[in-house]
């Protein structure tokens, strides 16, 4: 009698909800080899070749990684990235922790959260562009805030930092990320248990003793995947601070965009894998924070 024959109804049923589970992963298994996996071998394949002038050969050198690893200008834009990422992250919590605080504890309606969520989301309804572009006649010398500043008698001459600054940059990123942080922070404070919150009030627990032993803890997973979708799109931007900053705020999107621009190919992919290996290392340590698949 065939082996199969002689399986029991348990086993087979394992081995066909095990057969179903690879068919339905493979998929996305070869979605992400095809469209994730390869192109990131292949960026790291051509940071070896050899770079000309205005050409790239496949003939593998380090030149590109030594130069890089060699200028205090590279490096300099390293500590750059790192600064604005760590400046953002910080005011996009600090600015967005307290708007999920609001809507996802204080606003009881489901449906005027949800129109409060959306009002979040409506500068996102506008190229993102536009919305970069839109913060210089705010900034300027000329602009709204020097203007008001100046007739509030705040000031006697305009503030020259507001724009083409680092600081312009900042208060760009923040206003275009913070979104990103109210959202998934909301999420986790709207599923709270509201007889929690009403035990301790019960046992006399201030308001402050409630945010730091209960709301803290448990909004904890939506800092965390907050902070990573900050993290991954202020690291890899360069718009921002091409518009922002008058190019006086080289960050590492900012190099990889020139040296595409200027046909070097296998310089460009060394900054690239520079700026991935940070992603990584960041979204690493942000999980080993908190196991959002067990907190989730």
């Amino acid at each position: 009698m065939p082996a199969e024959k002689g399986q029991s109804p348990a086993i087979k049923r394992e081995a066909r909800d095990r057969r179903r589970a690879l068919m339905l992963l493979s998929p996305g298994v070869l979605w992400m080899v095809l469209f994730m996996i390869l192109p990131m071998i292949m960026v790291v394949y051509v940071s070896f070749w050899t770079q000309t002038t205005f050409a790239v050969e496949p003939t593998l050198t380090t030149a590109s990684w030594e130069r890089f690893l060699s200028s205090s200008t590279y490096l300099s834009a390293i500590g750059t990235t790192l600064r604005v990422w760590a400046i953002v992250l910080v005011a996009t919590l600090v600015v967005g922790y307290p708007v999920a605080l609001f809507i996802g504890l204080f606003v009881k309606n489901r449906t005027i959260q949800t129109a409060l969520l959306v009002a979040c989301v409506i500068p996102f309804w506008t190229s993102f562009l536009i919305r970069v572009i839109a913060w210089r006649p705010m900034l300027g010398t000329e602009g709204a805030i020097n203007v008001i500043l100046q007739k509030l008698g705040i000031i006697n001459e305009p503030l020259t930092f507001l724009l083409f600054s680092e600081f312009s940059v900042l208060v760009g990123m923040t206003q275009i990320y913070c979104v990103f942080m109210v959202g998934p922070i909301t999420f986790m404070i709207a599923r709270i248990d509201e007889s929690m919150i009403e035990a301790a009030r019960d046992l006399g627990a201030s308001f402050g003793t409630i945010f730091r032993r209960i709301i803290l803890p448990l909004s904890m997973p939506g800092v965390i995947v907050g902070a990573i979708f900050v993290s991954v799109m202020v690291l890899g931007e360069f718009a921002t601070a091409a518009s922002l900053s008058g190019r006086k705020t080289n960050m590492l999107g900012n190099i990889i965009v020139s040296q595409v621009g200027s046909l070097k190919w296998a310089f460009a992919a060394v900054a690239g894998v520079v700026l991935t290996l940070i992603i990584a290392a960041v979204i690493t340590l942000a999980l080993r924070i908190v196991d959002l698949r067990k907190e989730m």
